[in-house]
């Protein structure tokens, strides 16, 4: 274990290091002054650069997948730093650390490296920052998953902001997401990381974030790359079966979009072996295709512990230095969290030439150019934060808490409704069930009770977070409200149904709240490492809806998780379904303000709710033989669509038309390199005003691969007062029709499209058809990959 620097000894006024020279000044090109300083190093001090150290790594459960297995002794800071450090693991998201100490820790450290080190190189200090910053008394925000289900872009864009400012303010310069791995398991524990099972939603929302943490000035990694998600039987770390074209029409553009629009300066590789070859040892991935055919200039980290596990769990390394050797051929830049394998088994194999020196120097560079783009190789550079030169610092302060609550609002799905919400003013209400009281079921496993809080249960939670019941009675102050468990979330404990069922007889409604606790390596039924056998509810949850459902009482049913379960045994027989995904420190109250009717809900699926336990994995991209059908008995249709949810006001969506003209008998024809707009007009036809997300899809007939009956391309979330209309208007180009093709080559064919337009996958009234003609066009890198929308008021 390494002990890191004290936080409480005196702060110099000035710093300790090398004096100036010509790497350290700002005026000079970033390239010459990288050359400059790496003809200054010796080939310790470039391999130095390379690897974070991650100085908490001791007792505790653990954070990182096999953490304890590879928490070998290192030596002392002092000689571990002394040719220099490429980065400082987790200063704040490791133990629960006051902010301001943390703060003052990090810099201090940043002095000791800078004086103990011959050049003087300050390090890269990482963060989590999931769903916000994975730190002590933090704002924690709606999970990924919450954020497909806004459909919004520009609060995504607002929160990553918001992260970022706060890390930068603290002396963090890089944030280890967004996560971009599409949903194809919904039995896979990090589900809730993902945005959602459709990839043109994850690459905007996913760039959306990206464009907020970069603009902050803060380092977004994209994670995971590529193919984690599609891990077999949702399994973590299982092997990845996928082909090349589903790789590269699924899993990759959420990617091309955050490097290319969101520009993004860190990838952080898969653990997951696709078709055999883990992802840190692949080359052709890294390098070839990453660098090569979407041109990133960054760095390369790998996730935790992912060199090592090239040796331990993949089996393709015999050593630690063969796995330094290949990740390091491959394009992996940067070991993380700590240094195992890219220290002396590396520094040994280049020494007898196993492994070229130009291969250090390559990953070297690209750590330089990094740090110098962040200010760190500057003359003068101070690691003194600015929130403790502001005299302050508060990491929950009440703008953050004002934009959890807007992510968490947006984000909440009414999936049925039988006409009892909203609840206006009952004067009794039973919310029963294991989530209702449970704090630890609105956060997913990167927020920091969960991530590391857990551990210290002597440490107050830090910030403020009610649980639903708490916020049930502060929404309904003169309703007598009572409570019971009913069951736990994750053990078959059946002993307190009865007590439940009593409760909710006695009540004017019911609030069931079922769902997940998350947590990690199966502390949890949510997150990383706690995958599910398929989506029945955990525990002895399904028996007491059951139980709930035939007291007679009208039961409204509150789902708080990560994954969506199966419901298909409490549809038709609830009163109301609610769906939140880890909606945050305001989760509560968003959703209590649903049931109210306080908050119109406007959250739509980003993965699909289905009627069976069985029905995983499954998605809405599916072709057509991939649906119900006379060829088999098993019948996939999901109970809750891709894209659906209610709301408390009524939309209509009509006058659908192609380049400004009606829609006639002949499809309208488009060149296979050109585009065409299609208009809509979307009104609120119900007596308050809501907001409906109007969605765009795609279907190809009849092309030279099967291809899915629809995809999403386009969508605009729009406010809209009672009564009022907007006229949307998609720019849609012939990329927007892309696939990969028999050659593995991404084309444009003619052809008949349809575009449909409405309000979910499978409620889609308004139809135009398309011809493409001409030849057929191959879609490079530089295709057109958004589909922009312009919305226009009705007089």
């Amino acid at each position: 274990m390494i002990e890191p620097p004290a936080a409480d000894v005196p702060e110099p006024a000035t710093l300790a290091g090398p004096p100036p020279a010509d790497w350290t000044d700002p005026s000079r090109p970033l390239d010459e002054r990288v050359r400059c300083l790496m003809s200054l190093m010796t080939l310790e001090e470039k391999v130095a650069q390379l690897y974070g150290i991650w100085t908490a790594i001791g007792e505790g459960e653990d954070v990182a997948p096999n953490q304890h297995e590879f928490s070998e002794p290192l030596p002392p800071w002092e000689e571990l730093t002394k040719p220099g450090l490429g980065q400082l693991t987790r200063v704040f998201g490791t133990g629960p650390v006051e902010p301001a100490t943390g703060a003052r820790v990090l810099a201090q450290t940043q002095r000791d490296l800078i004086a103990n080190s011959r050049l003087g190189i300050p390090a890269i200090a990482h963060e989590e920052c999931l769903a916000g910053f994975t730190a002590w008394q933090a704002t924690v925000f709606p999970v990924p998953l919450a954020w497909g289900a806004s459909f919004d872009p520009a609060t995504v864009h607002r929160m990553a902001g918001a992260i970022g400012a706060q890390l930068r303010s603290v002396g963090v310069h890089q944030g280890l997401s967004p996560v971009l791995d599409v949903t194809f398991d919904a039995r896979w524990g990090r589900t809730e990381e993902t945005i959602g099972e459709d990839p043109y939603l994850v690459a905007v929302l996913g760039t959306a974030y990206t464009l907020g943490l970069e603009g902050a000035g803060v380092v977004a990694t994209l994670k995971h790359f590529a193919g984690y998600s599609a891990s077999g039987s949702g399994r973590n770390h299982a092997p990845v079966h996928l082909g090349p074209r589903e790789v590269a029409d699924v899993v990759l553009p959420p990617f091309e979009m955050a490097l290319r629009e969101g520009g993004a300066r860190s990838v952080m590789h898969s653990y997951s072996a696709v078709d055999g070859v883990p992802p840190a040892a692949d080359e052709a991935l890294l390098t070839g295709l990453l660098r090569g055919t979407l041109g990133f200039d960054g760095v390369v980290v790998a996730d935790y512990f992912g060199v090592s596990f090239l040796q331990s769990t993949q089996g393709v390394a015999g050593s630690p230095g063969e796995a330094a050797a290949q990740a390091l051929a491959a394009g992996v830049d940067v070991e993380l969290p700590t240094v195992r394998c890219y220290g002396e088994p590396l520094l040994e194999l280049v020494g007898t030439g196993a492994v070229p020196e130009a291969l250090v120097d390559r990953a070297v560079e690209r750590v330089l150019r990094q740090k110098g783009g962040l200010g760190l190789l500057d003359a003068g550079w101070d690691p003194e934060p600015p929130a403790l030169r502001d005299g302050g610092l508060d990491l929950d302060p009440p703008e953050l808490r004002a934009l959890a609550r807007t992510m968490a609002e947006r984000s909440v799905v009414l999936l049925d409704n039988t006409g009892v919400l909203p609840l206006r003013d009952p004067s009794s209400v039973a919310v029963v069930g294991p989530c209702a009281d449970e704090v630890l079921s609105l956060m997913g496993c990167y927020a920091f009770p969960n991530h590391v809080g857990v551990q210290h249960p002597d440490v107050p939670l830090g910030i403020e977070l009610p649980t639903l019941l708490e916020a049930v009675r502060s929404e309904y102050p003169r309703a007598t409200v009572t409570t019971a468990q009913g069951c736990p979330v994750q053990e078959p404990d059946r002993r307190g149904i009865a007590e439940a069922v009593a409760t909710a007889s006695a009540a004017e409604v019911c609030i069931a709240v079922v769902g997940d606790v998350s947590g990690l390596f199966g502390r949890g039924t949510s997150g990383e490492g706690c995958d599910a056998d398929d989506l029945r509810l955990p525990g002895a949850q399904a028996e007491l809806l059951d139980a709930l459902l035939g007291t007679g009482t009208p039961v409204v049913v509150v789902v708080l998780s990560g994954r969506p379960y199966a419901l298909g045994e409490v549809a038709g027989r609830a009163a109301a379904v609610v769906q939140a995904f880890f909606p945050g420190e305001e989760g509560s109250g968003a959703v209590a303000g649903v049931l109210s009717g306080r908050v119109n809900p406007s959250g739509k699926l980003p993965v699909q709710v289905a009627r069976t336990p069985g029905g995983s994995p499954a998605t809405y991209l599916s072709p057509a033989l991939g649906r119900a059908g006379g060829i088999s008995s098993a019948d996939p249709t999901p109970l809750f669509p891709f894209g659906f949810g209610l709301s408390y006001t009524t939309f209509a969506v009509d006058d659908v038309r192609l380049d400004g003209a009606h829609l006639g008998e002949v499809p309208a024809e488009v060149a296979t390199d050109g585009s065409v707009e299609l208009s809509c007009t979307v009104t609120n036809t119900g007596d308050r005003d809501g907001a409906e997300v109007v969605q765009l899809y795609l279907s190809d007939p009849v092309a030279s691969v099967v291809q899915p009956v629809r995809r999403l391309i386009g969508f605009a979330r729009v406010e809209l007062a009672a009564g009022a209309s907007v006229r949307l208007t998609f720019g849609v180009h012939a990329d927007r029709a892309a696939f990969t093709g028999r050659d593995l080559r991404r084309v444009v064919e003619p052809g008949e499209l349809v575009l449909s337009v409405g309000t979910s996958s499978e409620d889609l009234p308004l139809r135009a058809r398309v011809r493409l003609t001409g030849p057929v066009r191959e879609a490079g890198p530089d295709r057109v990959l958004t589909t922009p929308v312009q919305v226009a008021p009705v007089p």
